[in-house]
């Protein structure tokens, strides 16, 4: 199984950006996607999922200012940022999950770095 971050750079605040995670190795569909996103010092915290079904999830820090979606046809999930903050610096990480009862199969990928300047 592979999760392949990408999109992350460096923008300017009000800026946006568009994150990528490229999976493989997985039945994606069944799959909960999410975004989470960590700083140096502090725990890596979620910045939104994304159920199978299509249901959606969002740090009340991101809300309103990010979508995440996915292609079940690609294995595809994204995450699109507006109006970014400095405090959105962080890296990125994409990570997949699908628990059933008595399993959990769990993923991450690396991460993508997003600098936001003031």
């Amino acid at each position: 199984v592979q999760l392949q971050a990408s999109g992350g750079g460096l923008v300017q605040a009000g800026g946006s950006l568009r994150l990528s995670c490229a999976t493989s190795g997985m039945i994606f569909s069944m799959y909960r996607m999410g975004w989470y996103r960590q700083v140096p010092g502090k725990q890596r915290e979620l910045v939104a999922d994304i159920s199978s079904g299509g249901s959606t999830n969002y740090a009340d820090s991101v809300k309103g200012r990010s979508t995440i979606s996915r292609d079940n046809a690609k294995t595809m999930v994204y995450l699109q940022m507006n109006s970014l903050k400095p405090e959105d610096t962080a890296v990125y990480y994409c990570k997949g999950v699908n628990a059933g009862i008595g399993v959990r199969h769990e993923y991450w990928g690396q991460g993508t770095l997003v600098t936001v300047s003031s």
